[in-house]
């Protein structure tokens, strides 16, 4: 980048620059000519007498040379505005494509930022820095010449013209400005100074802000909030200091600018009445220089005004040219697009005397030498997170190396652009990016490296080719990003018709294709989307109906029934008897609808609802109140947003002084919104017992009867016979709702579906629909295992020639381990492998295995490879996922969850299920993976563990133990069979809401090393 604002405005705008300009100096003589224009009209037209006068060799008398020029007048006044209008537009187009330009340039230096740069600066500081301090800049893009020449010479124009009336009135207009240019500027570059000071300060605060966010865990738990708080008053207080220094030299400089302004017509009013008087300055004369310092005071402030932006401006400029020009940068040249096949990458890989240091000075590879031939399968044993994680990196060209090389076939890596590096390696580690989109577009993004024809594109004019010039006008890339990206030849695809078969064959590898089929059964799509769908599901449906006659399945799904209350369906579900169409009948707002709210009152249920809502509302308070925004319980299990608790807490403090009546209709129409969304049998909430079952039932004969004809189109009603296009594919198929509160309900009926499904042949097409699921900002809507399981997916998705694993899988539990490391060294059986790990199992299966000790790299034969010098391992990753009160206080009695506070408790209650179990059930097996623990509610069960002897009960665990929260934590296989020796009920804690549960409460973490530390002891004993 340019290291000034003016040099760069130059480079990209100079010709558009040069055009203004000209413009500009055209509308000058027609601005003279309008300042002329009422001297003669005073003067001649109407203080003159001799008429008629000849006017362009026409006799005019006097009225119609008055009318005459005042119609010039008029005209005149049309032309300039024109002229205003046309540069103000085109310096606004210039604006705006310089603005577009920047930011596209700093959006890409940030991609050419070196990777470590990235631990320097936040990526707030970087969306504030490309998309609002830019802002500013943009308006001057457009001004940085034209403004201070238009401006600039209607001031010139305008002073001309009062000179050459009188010379003494036009000294008297000029006499104050050189007072201004001087001083003004002295004073504006000081508030600029502070200015510059103010965004620093600003800006340190927002890094602060963003890790105290970040550590509010840590805060609480160390009691350092005074601390914290102290230490942003002293932030905030520099920059109150700042400011106030701003405002007082900004408003001395107003004052001062006042002040002259105003001084100036006192001259006038006296040099130029004292000329009148005498007869040497005519009254027409007068007037007109007076109109023309009316005008004159516009381009003066707007001059003064481009002063103080010039200067903002030029320091902004220089503070992102500082903040996007880091040490290190990527070679833009490297990150040029290549259209066609990328070189190959085979040969010997070889790395000699390589180092990589980092900021602070510290050397996670030291000297490290070793080679390889691409084609083959090595692993580098190391410890996590130490010089194998820089290795790996510097082997996949994310970062270079301090010093040394590593060469391809001879070739320098470093060199190699990133149409090279980017298609023929393949690196994944544990954080990877997922962008928004589909599945579908997050397997295929590492194969969409340069477009094809784009839609439109064929015509070779319309809206695409308007938008390629104008992108090409602005700096802008090029492509259409609606275009077809995909690189089908990379992976042996003949088009888009081939892909299905190769993501769905990748899935399977990485063993997340039943979680897509879930997602998928999840969905709701439109049949005409899929043609095969509906007829297909229909007929899956009148399968699973014959099934669920069987009263072992039958109670495992709650079907609509239009004359029962289904406990598993929200209450908004079971008042509409369907699901809404558009947003008329939306589940968020059903509360506010005229119509439902009319339906209320009619089944005399408004003030019920109301008080119902009111109570969730303030189980809501109790139980999220202290999270963080943006935690994942929020979209898990609150009916509220964490953005709108504040707005109920003042709900409910202003009912408990006022009463419920007392409330606004707009709090009334929150908290009417709340009981829709409860579904009585997941919930336990006691709201919706049998009487008020029976009233849902007469509101929804009531709103189904009443409905206006307009407004059938908005619901989707229940029907055994039809498709019902605004529900979910598996609501289609059972037509009704799993019963939660069934032990393995859940899964029983997961394994019927997923038998019709296949036996009816849709399967795939379930698959197909669940490839288009939308994963949220960052793939938030899907888990961390789903999400790492998809970036090892996209990873082999491409046939890479070398894929680079870099600790990728340690998060998964070791089955899933074992299962997606035989799919990748499938995958890869015909290209490279570079493993790397804390561990290497059988060390077989490698070609060559690497030991990575403080930095350096030796290679050992595979037999004696074991592992790398000891190491504490790091925790296992934490996961995010009446009764109620009867469950809370069990919990509290429990020493595991004992040290916690009641409303963290109410939570753990609220997000667990309730299971039942007949006597004799298994609730697990031995070696099942461990996945959840389980609280016993009510009943007690037998312990069986398998023996040489045959089956033996270790222990029966009842009301108030805690189960198979050890195989959990250790995420190893279950060491023994769970059977239920009575009727059972217990509390079922799944995996990542017991994990959160862990990292966010020190209290369970210290209960449970008490526990696994008591265990040991009696293990202990007993071996003793």
């Amino acid at each position: 980048m340019e290291a000034g604002i003016f040099k760069y405005i130059l480079r990209y705008s100079k010709a558009q620059q040069l055009y203004l300009l000209f413009i500009t100096a055209v509308s000058f003589p027609f601005l003279y000519i309008s300042l002329d224009i009422p001297k003669i009209i005073i003067n001649e037209a109407i203080g003159g007498g001799d008429f008629p006068i000849s006017f362009f060799g026409i006799e005019l008398e006097q009225i119609p040379y008055l009318m005459t020029l005042c119609g010039m007048f008029l005209i005149l006044v049309f032309i300039n505005g024109g002229f205003k209008y046309y540069i103000n537009v085109y310096r606004g187009v210039i604006a705006e494509r310089m603005l577009r330009r920047l930011r596209f340039q700093l959006i890409h230096r940030v991609l050419r930022f070196p990777l470590p740069h990235f631990r320097t600066i936040s990526s707030g500081e970087i969306v504030s820095m490309v998309a609002t301090e830019t802002e500013p800049l943009g308006g001057f893009f457009g001004d940085a010449f034209s403004l201070v020449t238009f401006q600039g010479g209607t001031l010139f124009t305008i002073l001309v013209f009062m000179f050459i009336q009188d010379w003494k009135l036009g000294l008297s207009a000029l006499a104050l400005y050189p007072i201004q240019a001087y001083a003004i500027p002295k004073l504006q570059r000081q508030v600029n100074l502070l200015a510059k000071e103010r965004v620093k300060n600003v800006r340190k605060l927002s890094e602060r802000l963003g890790e105290m966010v970040s550590g509010v865990t840590d805060i609480h738990a160390h009691d350092t909030a005074q601390y914290e708080m102290a230490d942003f008053a002293s932030r905030l207080g520099a920059i109150y200091q700042v400011r106030f220094q701003i405002y007082r030299k900004k408003f001395f400089i107003k004052f001062i600018n006042n002040f002259l302004s105003q001084l100036t017509p006192f001259f006038f009013f006296s040099i130029g009445g004292y000329l009148v008087i005498e007869g040497s300055l005519s009254l027409g004369a007068l007037v007109a220089i007076l109109a023309a310092y009316k005008d004159l005071s516009a381009p003066w402030k707007e001059l003064l005004a481009y002063y103080q932006r010039m200067e903002d401006a030029r320091i902004k400029y220089d503070q992102l040219v500082e903040r996007f020009q880091p040490a290190g940068m990527i070679d833009e040249k490297l990150l040029e697009p290549h259209q066609g096949p990328a070189e190959e990458l085979t040969g010997a890989l070889v790395a000699s005397n390589i180092s990589l240091e980092e900021e602070e000075g510290t050397k996670t590879v030291d000297s490290a030498s070793f080679s390889f031939d691409t084609s083959e399968h090595v692993a580098l044993v190391g410890s996590p997170g130490g010089g194998a994680d820089g290795i790996a990196r510097l082997l996949a060209r994310l970062v270079s190396p301090t010093s040394g090389q590593i060469t391809v076939d001879g070739k320098r890596l470093s060199n190699l652009p990133e149409s090279v590096t980017g298609r023929r390696i393949s690196y994944v580690d544990q954080e990877s990016y997922i962008r928004s989109g589909t599945i579908k577009d997050t397997l295929l993004y590492g194969l969409k490296h340069y477009p094809g024809e784009s839609p439109g594109q064929g015509d070779g004019n319309g809206a695409w080719k308007n938008e390629r010039e104008e992108a090409l006008k602005s700096g802008n890339s090029p492509f259409d990003i609606r275009a077809d990206w995909i690189d089908y030849e990379s992976i042996g695809a003949e088009g888009p018709e081939d892909l299905n078969d190769r993501m769905i064959q990748t899935l399977v590898a990485v063993d997340i294709e039943d979680d897509v089929f879930q997602l998928g059964l999840r969905r709701v799509v439109d049949p005409a989307a899929y043609p095969a769908l509906a007829d297909s599901v229909l007929q899956a449906r009148a399968v699973v109906r014959e099934k669920l006659s069987d009263p072992a399945l039958g109670e495992l799904v709650e079907t609509f029934d239009i004359e029962k209350f289904n406990t598993n369906a929200s209450v908004a579900e079971n008042i509409l008897f369907g699901t809404p169409v558009g947003k008329t009948f939306n589940i968020e707002d059903l509360g506010k609808n005229p119509y439902v709210v009319d339906v209320l009152e009619k089944s005399g249920l408004t003030q019920d609802f109301l008080e119902i809502g009111r109570s969730i509302a303030a189980i809501m308070v109790e139980l999220f109140h202290d999270l963080p925004p943006g935690h994942e319980f929020f979209e898990q299990f609150s009916f509220i947003e964490a953005d709108d608790l504040p707005e109920f807490q003042r709900i409910l403090s202003h009912v408990e002084k006022h009463g419920i009546d007392d409330i606004a209709q707009e709090d009334r129409d929150l908290l009417n919104q709340l009981p829709f969304k409860l579904v009585p049998a997941r919930h336990r909430l006691g709201l919706f017992e049998d009487d008020m079952r029976k009233r849902i039932l007469e509101t929804r004969r009531t709103f189904s009867q009443s409905l206006p004809e307009d407004l059938r189109g908005a619901v989707e009603f229940f029907d055994a016979g039809a498709y019902n296009a605004a529900s979910s594919i598996q609501d289609n198929i059972l037509f009704g709702k799993v019963a939660g509160g069934k032990a393995e309900s859940a899964s029983r009926i997961g394994e019927l579906l997923a038998e019709v499904i296949e036996g009816v042949g849709l399967r795939r097409t379930i698959i197909e629909v669940g490839l288009d699921f939308e994963v949220g900002i960052s793939g938030k809507r899907l888990s961390p295992a789903q999400r790492q399981k998809l970036a090892i997916a996209r990873v082999l998705i491409k046939r890479p020639q070398l894929t680079i694993v870099n600790e990728a899988t340690a998060a998964f539990d070791a089955s899933t381990q074992a299962a997606v490391f035989t799919s990748i060294k499938d995958m890869t059986r015909e290209s490279g492998l570079f493993w790397v790990n804390n561990e290497i199992g059988d060390g077989q299966q490698f070609d060559r295995i690497f030991i990575e000790d403080r930095g350096r790299v030796t290679e050992q034969v595979k037999e004696a490879a074991a592992k790398p010098p000891p190491e504490e391992a790091p925790a296992p990753a934490a996961e995010d996922g009446g009764l109620l009160g009867q469950e809370v206080g069990l919990l509290a009695k429990i020493p595991l969850f004992a040290g916690m506070d009641r409303s963290k408790l109410k939570l753990l209650a609220f997000t667990s299920e309730r299971q039942d179990f007949e006597e004799g059930q298994v609730l697990f097996n031995q070696g099942d993976p461990g996945d959840r623990a389980f609280v016993i509610v009510e009943g007690a069960v037998d312990v069986i563990v398998e023996t040489a002897d045959g089956p033996q009960v270790l222990s029966n665990p009842g009301r108030g133990d805690v189960i198979g929260e050890l195989a959990l934590l250790c995420e190893e296989p279950r060491t023994a069979t769970v059977k239920a020796n009575q009727p059972l009920t217990v509390l079922s804690i799944s995996g990542d809401v017991f994990f959160k549960l862990i990292q966010e409460n020190p209290e369970v973490s210290m209960a449970l090393t008490r526990i696994v530390a008591k265990r040991l002891v009696q293990t202990m004993k007993q071996m003793g």
